[in-house]
């Protein structure tokens, strides 16, 4: 295979909420292949500070604040990226929140903010590239799904449930605009190391004694996992992949029921 399948050059790249965390790992590995990185945020501060964890890595990323769940701040936001930089070939629906409540706990108005965070929010900034990427024939759209896409847990019913309809969302984006050579797939991580999940993976916390004995890898994904995933998804690789959630989960979701240290075989 040829590694000018991965050769990004010369493409324009948004990783939605790209400042920190799995979206950063993404945005640097599209980088390092040659893509124009932009993120946005909402936390200026965030946006000026990833510039420097960008430049470690060799990469200059331009930074635009827009909300994402507002049509005309997305609007404005991205015609200064298509102004600035150039217009988006690669599109990363990174953005998200999760808020973990009960159902007989959690108001209404905190299970909606997180449908339109993680749901609406892909909806509304795929409608603002699609159009160009149609005239282009040619464009590449990643929804950043989860685990959470087909199963549930307590506690995360406002997330699964958005992150459940961005599956189907993805499908039809596929169904609808695949005719016109714009690939739509979804990655759906597992337990990833980030700085959100470094208070569980410390000491012996039971939920880290849970991924650690159900993940038939042994181990927490890194960040550039799933950046990786991204990476083939965002190429000429993936140019007849279309539809499709890559879980990025280290076999979790393959056996659920799988125990580090039994069934193995002995050294």
């Amino acid at each position: 295979m040829s590694a000018e399948l991965f050769n990004l050059t010369g493409k324009v790249a948004l990783v939605t909420g790209g400042t920190h965390g799995i979206g950063m790992a993404i945005g640097i590995t599209l980088g390092k292949a040659g893509a124009k990185i932009c993120v946005n945020d909402l936390n200026e501060e965030k946006l000026e500070s990833c510039k420097t964890e960008y430049q470690k890595a060799g990469i200059d990323v331009f930074t635009v604040k827009f909300d994402v769940t507002d049509e005309a701040d997305v609007d404005r936001g991205i015609s200064i990226i298509e102004k600035e930089v150039g217009t988006i070939d690669i599109l990363v629906n990174n953005a998200g929140i999760i808020k973990r409540i009960p159902i007989l706990d959690m108001p209404v108005a905190d299970f909606k903010q997180v449908i339109d965070v993680d749901l609406v929010a892909p909806l509304i900034v795929s409608k603002r590239v699609a159009p160009n990427m149609i005239k282009k024939r040619s464009g590449k759209i990643i929804n950043m799904c989860s685990m959470m896409s087909i199963y549930g847990r307590n506690t995360v019913s406002a997330y699964a449930a958005a992150k459940g309809g961005l599956k189907l969302l993805t499908a039809n984006m596929c169904c609808e605009w695949a005719k016109y050579n714009i690939q739509v797939n979804g990655i759906g991580p597992g337990y990833i190391a980030t700085s959100q999940t470094a208070p569980i993976r410390e000491g012996n916390h039971p939920f880290n004694d849970l991924v650690m004995m159900r993940t038939p890898a042994g181990r927490w994904g890194e960040p550039e996992d799933v950046g990786n995933a991204a990476m083939f998804l965002a190429s000429q690789a993936s140019n007849f992949v279309n539809g499709h959630i890559l879980f990025v989960d280290g076999g979790i979701l393959a056996n659920f029921g799988y125990v580090k240290g039994e069934n193995e075989i002995p050294e």
